[in-house]
């Protein structure tokens, strides 16, 4: 099964489902890891303060995969943004990783009470530059940093990974990010089960006429939006359910229904908020 593939706006490209390791044991990772890539994933997301990027790295070694294959992505942690340390925190990364360059980098969070996310982005064209990250990017953050980031650097960021899910659509995010040709990913995109989305009547009724699970529909639903969605498993056969949905297509008012359960329903931390 071929995962489709996403132009970026600095001329490579994203596969468009991929594999989230936020709270996967640092211990378990390796494994849970190798089950992705078994079940056909290519494209994994960790990041510096996930503490798994040793597990992912383990996995990515013992797979046999060749590097072209995959589509690797960490992120900057906002203790590293200041000065220099961004220099310093892909070379950790890396390591850890046992990767020479990592697809895609990504600044964390804005963090904007602590006043260093323009400096990290800066520092980040550099790592970029350097070969050490192919594509550059940002997750958490909302029009306005990514104002300033454009303006000081003139550099727009490939991607920005936000909390994206039906009861949380984060319209004003995604429409300024579609102007400037920023791609989105979506983190928590089944709703971190933290509401009962696959209780609600356009998922089950989606599923029911595609003989899909509610997951299935949901993850469908972001693919059709034109997002990048990551769903996160321990089980294999959660992560290649989660992979099985290229075979079907939700109609526009499937489509429309399930658009329409937006609320504003935050489930995680305010971008303003994390500090």
């Amino acid at each position: 099964m071929t995962v489709p593939h996403l132009a970026l706006n600095d001329g490579h490209s994203i596969p468009q489902l991929g594999f989230g390791v936020f709270l996967v044991d640092p211990d378990e990772t390796e494994g849970i890891v190798s089950d992705a890539l078994a079940a056909g994933y290519r494209h994994i997301d960790t990041a510096a303060i996930y503490r798994n990027e040793t597990g992912v790295g383990r996995a990515i070694a013992a797979s046999g995969i060749p590097r072209d294959e995959l589509f690797i992505t960490t992120k900057l942690w906002i203790d590293h943004q200041a000065g220099s340390l961004p220099l310093t925190a892909i070379d950790e990364s890396l390591e850890k990783l046992g990767l020479e360059q990592v697809d895609l980098y990504l600044s964390h969070w804005p963090a904007p009470e602590r006043g260093t996310f323009v400096n990290a982005w800066e520092r980040m064209v550099e790592i970029r530059d350097a070969g050490k990250a192919r594509s550059i990017g940002v997750s958490n953050h909302l029009p306005e940093h990514l104002t300033a980031l454009i303006d000081v650097t003139g550099v727009v960021p490939a991607v920005n990974q936000i909390e994206l899910h039906p009861a949380y659509q984060q319209r004003d995010v995604v429409e300024y990010s579609a102007r400037h040709d920023i791609r989105i990913e979506a983190w928590g995109p089944l709703g971190q089960g933290k509401y009962p989305l696959f209780e609600e009547a356009p998922v089950t009724a989606a599923a029911a006429a595609h003989g899909k699970t509610p997951a299935q529909v949901v993850i469908r639903w972001h693919l059709q939006n034109g997002t990048i969605v990551f769903p996160k498993s321990n089980r294999p056969a959660r992560m290649q359910e989660n992979f099985d949905v290229f075979d079907f297509a939700l109609t526009d008012a499937e489509m429309a229904a399930i658009t329409a359960l937006e609320r504003g329903q935050r489930v995680s931390g305010h971008p303003l908020e994390v500090n």
